[in-house]
């Protein structure tokens, strides 16, 4: 089976993540396999999470090509210690995390993610919840405003919220190319812009429907409590929403907090690190990765060793 998503930065992640027979790892965005064939291919076994249900048939040819070594458990990011406690398993040396929507989530039409495919307004990575119809056709005009500037950036959102909520009186919202058509007049039409009018809207949404950056902040710290000592943690993000997340979920697990000025020095609790960093900063793609794969343009890669010190917890607010 030819992979429809080709995972980004692999080789660095490998080398990072560094598997090894009999070690045990977490693929926490399984997808299509391309990080988990890689990490089996090294002698690993691997417990793959997906929360997206039509992932079951690459699992289940990987389970066939590796048996004994992989099982999948359907669970968002949040669910990855309880997941990991059902298999057995009682070291967890590595997790790795690939952020965001998968390319084979925007390639199909049916699922509602791209606005350059028509299809149901919908953009849940499960089959459970609230989609982006009942968003668009039913919040209001402070709470959608908020979510297009926080989650999309959207400079303009408040416009964008009201054109949403002027032809949602007309007839309900069921359809990505309406929204996106709804998106564009209301900011002018592309005007020779580099990215599609209704791309920061498109991604709002997806990030409230499926809560991602919630998500992703509980898995980081799931990934904590739940790695052995020694155990590595890789993270692969495409945007400075996701990036920003981690990068400060490490530096504070890693000690680096800043402190406060020497006029008004910070009271801060000393807490043993519960990671070191593997290498400082985050590290992109090469130019060929970069110009064969579009979605490798924006990827940066974080990556941490857990430490023998107790789990932090929850991230600081």
């Amino acid at each position: 089976m030819t992979s429809p998503h080709a995972p980004v930065l692999l080789d660095e992640v490998i080398e990072a993540l560094d598997p090894k027979p009999g070690d045990v790892m977490i693929d926490a965005t399984f997808g299509a396999g391309g990080y988990t064939r890689a990490i089996l291919a090294r002698g690993a076994a691997v417990v793959g999470l997906d929360r997206d249900p039509t992932v079951r048939a690459h699992a289940d040819k990987v389970a066939a090509d590796f048996p004994g070594r992989f099982e999948l458990k359907q669970t968002p990011f949040s669910g990855l210690s309880a997941a990991f406690a059902e298999t057995g398993h009682d070291r967890l040396d590595g997790a790795v995390f690939d952020i965001g929507v998968s390319s084979m989530q925007l390639d199909q039409a049916e699922r509602g993610f791209s606005f350059m495919r028509d299809g149901p307004l919908d953009m849940r990575m499960s089959s459970e919840g609230e989609s982006a119809a009942d968003i668009v056709n039913s919040w209001d005009h402070g709470p959608l405003a908020h979510i297009l500037k926080l989650y999309g950036e959207e400079r303009q959102s408040g416009r964008v919220a009201t054109a949403i909520l002027r032809r949602r009186v007309e007839r309900p919202f069921t359809r990505t190319l309406d929204l996106a058509e709804v998106v564009e007049k209301a900011l002018g039409g592309r005007r020779g812009a580099p990215i599609h009018p209704a791309t920061r809207t498109f991604q709002a949404l997806r990030i409230a429907v499926n809560d991602e950056l919630g998500e992703l902040t509980a898995g980081l710290e799931a990934a904590e409590a739940t790695l052995a000592p020694g155990g590595r943690l890789a993270v692969v993000t495409f945007h400075s929403l996701e990036d920003r997340i981690v990068k400060a979920f490490l530096t504070e697990r890693t000690g680096n907090t800043p402190g406060g000025s020497r006029h008004a020095p910070l009271q801060i609790e000393t807490r043993a690190p519960s990671f070191t960093l593997m290498f400082k900063g985050a590290r992109e793609a090469g130019e060929a990765e970069r110009a064969g794969n579009p979605r490798a343009r924006s990827a940066r890669l974080r990556a941490a060793v857990r430490t023998e010190a107790p789990a932090w917890g929850r991230m600081a607010a």
